[in-house]
């Protein structure tokens, strides 16, 4: 049985999944991981989703204040054998649905050319590519997202 929570960065088991990311990041990124390490940090975070299937913490996803009513969607993971069951997809609605309660009206994101599964996810999810914002202006390799709530 599929059960979401709203948390923080704190929980445990937030934690845990986003070191996994952290380990897939730094793999796909090879030498550009430390640009990008340094935009993962979850110091800004305060809203956390973590979701579990059958009591296992399978993925993760969170938003922080970008401006204004803007939200900016951060650390997106599902863990590998989970994923292709609509987890991501399951996150990604929870966490619009939360940063609408907080009154933002749009969300933002970045991800990456090495992360075709994740672009996939953020199309069909009606996100739009957008031009590239704040510290991923003029970088190459990323491809930024947008969506209205």
């Amino acid at each position: 049985m599929i059960k979401i929570i709203r948390t923080t960065p704190e929980n445990a088991d937030f934690q845990k999944l986003i070191a996994l990311l952290d380990i897939d990041i730094q793999e796909r990124d090879g030498e550009d991981h430390v640009f990008f390490a340094q935009f993962n940090k979850t110091d800004n975070i305060k809203n956390a989703i973590v979701i579990y299937d059958d009591q296992i913490a399978v993925g993760c996803g969170a938003f922080k204040f970008y401006k204004e009513d803007v939200a900016e969607i951060k650390r997106m993971y599902v863990y590998p054998k989970t994923r292709g069951k609509g987890i991501a997809s399951k996150i990604l609605i929870e966490l619009e649905s939360w940063a609408r309660e907080e009154n933002y009206t749009s969300c933002i994101l970045e991800t990456g050319h090495k992360y075709p599964e994740a672009v996939a996810l953020y199309k069909k999810n009606g996100f739009a590519i957008t031009e590239n914002y704040g510290q991923y202006i003029g970088v190459a390799d990323s491809i930024c997202f947008q969506k209205d709530l």
